[in-house]
């Protein structure tokens, strides 16, 4: 056997030894606990009763972990006057139910338009970073002693580079500011930063917060309206980034499981079901949670309660409510 074939035969047994491990850590499986986001803004932009649909969340799908947004501009609709009555109340029944919250606070926060800044903001003036911050702290103050409060998400996903969402004026840096804060006001309670999980570098966010969360995203429709799917990337990819950046595993969540349709102009009211089942149909909700046992994370919050309640109450289609039940 000459030199240059044992060299080539090395080569490709090396190569094959290290697909067929690979294959391997792909196929291993994980303990991972899920819990669920919930936003009342866009529950109620379905039609729907969103205290009604969090009440069904807590007692009939009984997540013991939620994740839920002190929305800027929900809370300080009129500047200087704070009004957390809706947030209290979601933060109280899931003390009820004993479920533990993730509590999102930033200019920046879950569902469109991404940014949530009160119309009021005046980036003129150069006041907004302040104004920012007053409002992070007085959200901080009113809530670091909630006994359902678990950690602060500080931003969501702060650091993608690239426009998405209405979010010409957004201020990446101030989130170092916001933890700060955060630091100095609640010392028992830690943060938690997100970053894209196909699309971000996640250095930046994995090493700004106490934990790491990333997006999970399966089926997607680019701007043009093409579907695009994700199923040709596998799950080992996501703990070989959370190594490559230095991710603690044992800090690493999926802070959004895809399990609703992708909408790209329309939403679930104007639809049609067909369409949205292009994207989301009960056996891609099973893909997608079976897929993320074998990511490595912690924990997965499941995005789209609000949608299943709409098909479950509007459309008489229960089968995405008791998938999700099933596996709480």
């Amino acid at each position: 056997m000459n030199v240059k074939y044992w060299v080539t035969f090395s080569a490709l047994f090396v190569l094959l030894l290290m697909g067929y491990y690979l294959y391997l850590l792909n196929r291993q499986t994980y303990d991972i606990e899920f819990g669920i986001s919930f936003n009342n803004v866009h529950a109620a932009s379905l039609g729907l009763d969103w205290n009604e649909v969090y009440e069904a969340m807590m007692t009939d799908l009984q997540p013991k972990y939620v994740r839920i947004s002190a929305t800027w501009k929900e809370i300080e609709e009129v500047k200087g006057v704070f009004n957390f009555e809706s947030l209290e109340w979601q933060m109280d029944v899931a003390h009820q139910h004993g479920a533990k919250v993730i509590l999102v606070v930033g200019q920046k926060a879950p569902r469109w338009p991404e940014c949530h800044i009160p119309a009021w903001v005046d980036y003129g003036k150069g006041e907004s970073k302040q104004e920012l911050l007053r409002y992070v702290e007085k959200t901080v103050l009113h809530f670091k002693d909630h006994p359902a409060l678990e950690m602060w998400q500080v931003e969501n996903e702060p650091f993608i580079r690239f426009q998405f969402g209405e979010c010409e004026r957004y201020d990446r840096k101030a989130i170092f500011d916001e933890i700060a804060i955060i630091k100095k006001l609640d010392q028992k309670h830690p943060t938690i930063v997100t970053d894209s999980g196909e699309m971000g570098l996640w250095w930046t966010a994995a090493h700004s917060g106490d934990f790491f969360g990333t997006t999970l995203y399966r089926v997607v429709r680019i701007p043009n309206g093409t579907i695009f799917r994700y199923d040709w990337l596998p799950a080992i990819v996501y703990r070989i980034k959370a190594w490559v950046t230095g991710v603690d595993m044992n800090r690493f969540f999926i802070s959004e499981l895809q399990a609703e349709p992708w909408f790209d102009t329309g939403d679930p009211t104007n639809t049609p079901i067909e369409v949205q089942e292009k994207t989301m149909d009960p056996d891609r909700l099973h893909k997608h949670i079976e897929f993320s046992r074998h990511v490595g994370a912690k924990r997965a919050y499941l995005w789209g309660v609000e949608w299943w309640y709409f098909m479950k109450q509007v459309h008489g289609d229960q089968r995405y409510w008791e998938i999700v039940r099933d596996i709480l």
